[in-house]
């Protein structure tokens, strides 16, 4: 039995669980960006190179993505409340722990796979279930706020990482985000109702016909299932593969070495978190906008545009004077299109799949956006270490941005096996 707690606003009150997850994902973002600031750091302080530091981000990368769908599925089996807050104990409590890390297996424990399973149940599947929970109206425009969240935890909290790192070293740099995530423990368990209706509302927008789905059944049935049903359908891997290159040439590609490259032509750490910091501030409006787009046009136009810019700026960056000016306007274009492609993903996978299995499907497809992410986190690392310099992987993913512009336009808008997958 489930006893209903009235919170204010009314129906409102889906924009105050909106915040809560907005601030959750922030957090778990900002989690991720983090070894993109340690990676000097832990150089200088224990002579690391730069593949091995690079191989725990990598690690936490993929395990952040690989989580996705099992999280999702595990938010319809034990409740989004539930799984949100084992996250954020489980990332407070590997992070706290690598403070005391002296050897390279402790980075990858702690930064690489507890915090990457923490931050997996944190990531944009829960912000694709929450959506399509609580909101029926303004789908889009929410799912590129909170997507924004992501990125813009990603980017924003590098510049004052990065003066923490300087002044103090490594250690400070984990003692604040692992904070970070402990302050939203109580805020979650208070705010964040587990359903609609358990407060006695209906989903945003939706009418008294319109009820809020019961949960269904168990973790990997739910996951391994329904992956099963989407994977026999094109349309599941056109997705899966544009965002395998939105997560190299974001994520894993600037989000761990754009410092480190700024760093080879003499830019301070804390200049180039700050230029990071400023496509966190152009990400906010992009996504948001992207998600306004999402709402009005044809998605599949929308990722055109969006992957085909992307390809032509990452293969003019490396050939740029860096300069002020010329990182700065990467930074503004960068920041617009950084993750503005998530919108038109998901309604197109809920199109395709339908309100109920879309979350889970968008796991999947997050997954690839994770595994395109650690591969470059490894590859441009490597490559590094190997040339010594950036010229080869920022060329490399400018070609694969190029080839996913193509491959948006060959996406279905709606599947005929929807009514399978609805009835399933």
């Amino acid at each position: 039995m489930t006893i209903q707690r009235t919170r204010p606003f009314g129906q409102k009150y889906a924009f105050v669980v909106a915040g809560v997850i907005f601030l959750a994902l922030l957090a778990a973002a900002g989690v991720r960006a983090a070894p993109g600031v340690l990676i000097l750091p832990l150089g200088k302080a224990f002579g690391w190179s730069r593949d091995t530091i690079s191989l725990s981000a990598a690690l936490g990368i993929f395990l952040y993505g690989m989580v996705g769908p099992f999280a999702a599925a595990l938010m319809q089996a034990v409740g989004v409340r539930r799984t949100l807050i084992s996250a954020l104990v489980l990332m407070t409590l590997s992070i706290s722990a690598s403070a005391w890390m002296t050897q390279p297996w402790h980075l990858m424990l702690s930064w690489g796979v507890f915090s990457g399973i923490g931050s997996g149940c944190v990531a944009i599947v829960l912000g694709a279930t929450v959506v399509n929970r609580w909101f029926v109206t303004h789908r889009g425009l929410m799912m590129g706020l909170l997507t924004a969240s992501t990125a813009t935890g990603t980017l924003a909290f590098l510049p004052a990482l990065a003066a923490i790192a300087e002044h103090g070293g490594w250690r400070p740099v984990v003692w604040t985000v692992a904070a970070g995530c402990a302050l939203l423990i109580p805020l979650a368990w208070w705010l964040l109702p587990e359903r609609p209706s358990d407060i006695g509302l209906r989903p945003y927008g939706a009418t008294e016909d319109e009820a809020d789905a019961a949960p269904r059944g168990n973790l990997l049935s739910i996951a391994l299932g329904t992956l099963a049903t989407a994977s026999k359908q094109r349309t599941f891997w056109f997705l899966f593969a544009t965002f395998f290159i939105c997560g190299f040439t974001t994520n894993g590609l600037i989000g761990t070495h754009f410092i480190a490259m700024c760093g080879d032509h003499g830019i301070p750490e804390v200049r180039a978190a700050g230029l990071l910091a400023m496509m966190g501030a152009f990400d906010l409006v992009g996504t948001t906008l992207s998600g306004w787009l999402t709402d009005r046009y044809d998605p599949r136009k929308l990722l055109f545009v969006y992957y085909a810019l992307r390809g032509l700026s990452l293969i003019w960056l490396p050939y740029s004077d860096f300069s002020f000016a010329s990182l700065s306007l990467f930074g503004m274009f960068y920041g617009l299109d950084w993750i503005a492609t998530v919108p038109p993903t998901l309604r197109l996978a809920t199109e395709a799949f339908g309100d109920r299995d879309a979350p889970v499907v968008f796991g999947w497809v997050a997954a690839g956006h994770q595994i395109g992410a650690a591969s470059a986190a490894f590859f441009a690392g490597a490559l590094r270490t190997q040339n010594g310099d950036y010229l080869q992987p920022f060329v490399v993913a400018g070609v694969t941005g190029l080839i996913a512009a193509g491959l948006a336009l060959m996406i279905n808008r709606r599947s005929h096996l929807q009514p399978a997958l609805q009835a399933g």
